[in-house]
């Protein structure tokens, strides 16, 4: 990152995932739903107050430190790959990764701050806003873990070594995605335990040794992974394609043969 333009300040970062997450938790701790200003995407998918809110705490901040730098977040105008494809470094955000979980009030959501060299991601924080934890890694720099719940001081992660043949693995799933592919993917592994979780805290689990493999077999959104990405791969583990699926979730391609090729997530693509 010696050619990244500004001093990275990953003091900063926290700060502002963490601002966004007290952003986040003001709209949820209103006890009428109807506060909350849900509102149904072009996609139909929903975005709440709480969206709106951390979005621009995080844009602002970003913009005000490092105002060189393209912002691309879920809650944004959508930049057209003509103009994304010249980018050298790029935030990817997701401010609110779970809104579904946020509305059904059961805790599964977080804050997503990514950013992006090319198509490698490279620094990432992930934001817990119901337990205040931070996850954070920059490329090179190791994995860890913040949680004012503990001193607040950071730990470093690590992931747990493992072989497929091994008996008993713990696979964390989605609470709302699942898939033939995923279901063939699953029937390899012997006596596995399951955790059930949404939202990106999924990858949370694996880079804190309470689960070795986390499968999707469905259409994911690069702000969903960019930033856990990174605390994994620097936790020592790694987000490999499955594959290419259409937005309806058909796969495009075998996963088997995709997983074999050994290809790390990628973004800033086209599509």
């Amino acid at each position: 990152m010696e050619d990244f333009p500004y001093v990275l300040d990953v003091e900063h970062l926290v700060g502002v995932a963490r601002a966004a997450g007290n952003a986040i938790m003001e709209v949820y701790g209103l006890e009428d739903q109807k506060e909350w200003g849900v509102q149904a995407k072009s996609d139909e998918s929903p975005v709440t107050k709480a969206d709106l809110k951390a979005n621009a705490v995080i844009c602002a901040a970003l913009a005000d430190k490092y105002p060189d730098i393209p912002i691309v977040s879920e809650e944004n105008k959508k930049v057209p790959y003509s103009e994304r494809k010249d980018y050298t470094y790029s935030w990817n955000i997701d401010p609110l990764d779970g809104t579904k979980e946020f509305i059904k009030r059961n805790g599964q959501f977080a804050t997503n701050i990514a950013l992006i060299r090319g198509q490698e991601p490279v620094v990432g924080v992930v934001q817990i806003p119901t337990t205040g934890a931070t996850y954070w890694a920059v490329k090179g720099k190791g994995a860890y873990v913040r949680n004012p719940q503990k001193g607040d001081v950071d730990v470093r992660l690590e992931c747990k070594e493992f072989s497929d043949s091994d008996e008993g693995l713990t696979i964390v799933t989605s609470r709302r995605h699942t898939s033939a592919a995923a279901e063939e993917f699953l029937s390899h592994y012997t006596n596995p335990k399951f955790i059930q979780m949404g939202s990106s805290l999924k990858f949370t689990k694996i880079a804190e040794n309470e689960a070795h493999i986390y499968p999707r077999m469905a259409p994911t959104c690069e702000w969903d992974t960019a930033a856990p990405h990174v605390v994994i791969n620097e936790a020592g583990g790694e987000i490999l394609q499955a594959g290419l699926c259409a937005s309806d979730g058909t796969l495009l391609e075998n996963w088997e043969e995709a997983l074999k090729k050994g290809e790390p997530v990628v973004y800033n693509k086209e599509n």
